[in-house]
């Protein structure tokens, strides 16, 4: 499983499903512009909303407003964390796959707006 996939792109909406290895995280971030929608699927981990840990585990939903700075990160020292998650708008190209967050993290610095 790759860090990044983007699954489906639809002109108001994203499926992307991503693989945390353990220790990593996806990085703290913010959309200014968009709403994000986190489903765990697989493992164990941790959610960072606006500097507040909620603990994820399979089924584990999390809803980020647009504005909310965040991260998710992989607690588990031996599984993967698996997540779905929903972007409105769509954040990245259609067909992105990120095989590693290091391949992530250098096309975020040349891409991200």
């Amino acid at each position: 499983p790759y860090f990044r996939e983007v699954l489906f792109t639809a002109p108001h909406l994203q499926l992307v499903v991503m693989t945390l290895q353990p220790g990593e995280d996806i990085g703290q971030e913010t959309h200014d512009d968009g709403d994000q929608f986190f489903r765990v699927e697989a493992g164990e981990g941790e959610a960072l909303l606006d500097g507040e840990r909620h603990p994820l585990r399979d089924g584990s939903i999390v809803v980020i407003p647009a504005g909310v700075e965040h991260n998710i990160s992989n607690t588990s020292a031996s599984e993967p964390l698996r997540v779905y998650t929903i972007y409105t708008p769509p954040e990245h190209p259609d067909g992105t796959v990120h095989r590693t967050k290091a391949e992530a993290d250098e096309y975020a610095k040349t891409h991200h707006h």
